[in-house]
């Protein structure tokens, strides 16, 4: 069959990318199509990663549906795809809701998630007929009593296996399995019902151990509902998924075997999972531009003073045209940013420094890479972050005068061919997603693409 796009009639486009073209040279194009402009930063988004995730999510999970954590990456474009390919979805805002609703999702395919929800998202979710919400305090239980007493509650429970010391020592949400039958009575109390539990199990520790743990602590959970006259059918396994195949495979070894003892097919339990990072992080690349430089000494540690003297080796500090105000939002959470590659050919024998990278907005916060290694860049040389598809795409605050870096969408033809010939099916129609060729020229308006019969 064809498709036929008219590209004045769409809210977005996908190039589409014949051949042997890259993604570097779809970042080369927009980097020299920005030589004339104020050279922004801007994504590139391979909608192929993202597809082929939920044919590597079918193959190895088979058993467990997916429900996108829209607040990962609430690109339009993302959510329409993975809509369009059958997952669910879990919102943590009006915003995200009306987002998602906007793609047709059903309702019963939404959850209201956050553990720390405003009265008027609840409200918001009764009116539109989202019966799904997590919970894991009393007052929230109050909260949803009194907006939505029709809900169907998910309790979050909090993992007690998490090994790592950033989870250690992170703010821990969720319920103990204390607190959970004092919630549970507190739910019957209420009129309210609970239709199952959320945990969740951090991808650094993700083994057997921590998952067995966790899905007997639900069984537990489960036979505490019912002991309460309440039908408990639905599991939320959480996210805890890095995106990699390996990690997948692992998960899935640790997991099914637990699954059948506790929760087998006989129970009529579905099992549900959170991914977010998983289908989007390696999907996108960001571009920046270096805007400023300053040598300095060694020994002058982070701050900008230092002063190059003698046989000193330089270390190098470089300003972008964006930082943790913008796209690199998720520093502030303690996460750490990949070191970046650059966009231009050096030599292998190219000398390397010390360097740190910086946003545009002179705070001491907006220190994006403490420390790597680079050659000495100049002024407008570019650079290119991977795996940077989540938490990137959001407003960026007032240091910058854009909402949020541009993206564009590509695809390559070997990709598209070979998912559709994989048997994926679009549960929808993708009513806003157009392919257009990569290189098609400013004044054409409309083309056609084949596809498979």
């Amino acid at each position: 069959m064809t498709m036929k796009v008219m590209l004045d009639e769409l809210h977005y486009s996908v190039e589409l990318l014949e051949g042997d073209t890259a993604l570097r040279d779809v970042i080369s194009k927009h980097i020299g199509d920005q030589t004339l402009t104020q050279k922004n930063a801007f994504f590139v988004a391979d909608l192929g990663a993202i597809i082929w995730q939920q044919i590597r999510w079918r193959t190895h999970m088979d058993q467990v549906r997916p429900f996108y954590t829209v607040k990962c990456n609430s690109s339009p474009v993302v959510v329409e795809i993975l809509a369009a390919l059958g997952t669910g979805f879990v919102c943590s805002s009006k915003h995200e809701l009306e987002l998602v609703k906007g793609f047709g999702v059903p309702p019963q395919d939404i959850i209201l998630g956050g553990v720390c929800k405003q009265l008027s998202h609840v409200k918001h979710a009764a009116r539109q007929g989202i019966q799904l919400l997590m919970c894991d305090s009393e007052a929230e239980l109050r909260k949803i009593a009194r907006c939505h007493p029709k809900a169907k509650l998910l309790l979050h429970v909090s993992s007690t296996g998490a090994c790592c010391e950033r989870e250690q020592t992170a703010m821990q949400f969720g319920c103990t399995l204390k607190e959970c039958r004092h919630l549970l009575e507190g739910a019957k109390e209420l009129g309210l019902q609970v239709a199952g539990i959320k945990f969740h199990v951090p991808c650094c520790c993700a083994d057997h151990q921590a998952i067995s743990h966790a899905v007997s602590d639900a069984r537990c959970v489960f036979d505490m509902g019912e002991e309460h006259g309440f039908v408990m059918n639905i599991l939320d396994i959480g996210g805890g998924f890095d995106g990699t195949e390996s990690q997948l495979e692992k998960v899935t070894r640790a997991l099914k075997p637990i699954l059948d003892v506790y929760f087998p097919p006989s129970t009529g339990v579905a099992v549900i999972a959170e991914p977010g990072a998983y289908y989007v992080s390696a999907a996108f690349s960001l571009a920046v531009s270096v805007t400023s430089k300053k040598t300095m000494a060694r020994d002058a540690g982070c701050c900008p003073r230092g002063v190059l003297s003698g046989n000193d080796e330089p270390e190098f500090l470089y300003c972008m045209n964006d930082g943790v105000f913008g796209s690199f939002a998720y520093k502030l959470l303690e996460e750490s940013v990949p070191v970046p590659v650059l966009h231009k050919e050096v030599s292998v024998e190219e000398p390397v420094f010390s360097s740190s990278l910086w946003g545009p907005s002179s705070d001491i916060l907006d220190q994006v890479v403490e420390h790597c290694l680079l050659p000495e860049l100049s002024v407008g040389d570019w650079l290119v972050f991977s795996h940077a598809g989540a938490s990137c795409l959001r407003p960026t605050g007032m240091h910058t005068d854009r909402s949020s870096a541009p993206v564009h969408y590509v695809i390559s033809t070997r990709d598209w061919y070979e998912i559709q010939s994989s048997g994926v099916t679009l549960d929808t129609t993708m009513k806003n997603f157009s392919l257009v060729p990569w290189c098609l020229q400013p004044g054409l308006t409309e083309t056609s693409i084949s596809t498979p019969a």
